[in-house]
């Protein structure tokens, strides 16, 4: 099952996708309830080096990744998942 949204091809809602070339290094389809949005993040000229714990428990500290319930039609939403 393929979604064409705005010109753009997912693989199914809430699934990220890698955009090279883009303004952001990926992008998702997200799906709420009935809401349905694009949600692009990431720095595309920034590497993840979350197999290191120390950075990864800054980032997930310094974007709130723990804290309560987070909305899927977020791009922190989607950071925090990746990381």
């Amino acid at each position: 099952m393929s979604i064409t949204y705005r010109g753009e091809t997912f693989s199914g809602y809430n699934k990220p996708k890698k955009t090279p070339g883009a303004s952001k290094k990926s992008a998702v389809l997200a799906k709420e309830g009935d809401k349905v949005r694009l949600v692009r993040f990431g720095d595309p000229n920034m590497s993840i080096k979350k197999h290191i714990p120390k950075n990864r428990k800054s980032f997930r500290g310094r974007h709130g990744c723990d804290k309560g319930t987070i909305s899927r039609l977020t791009a922190r939403y989607w950071s925090c998942r990746a990381w």
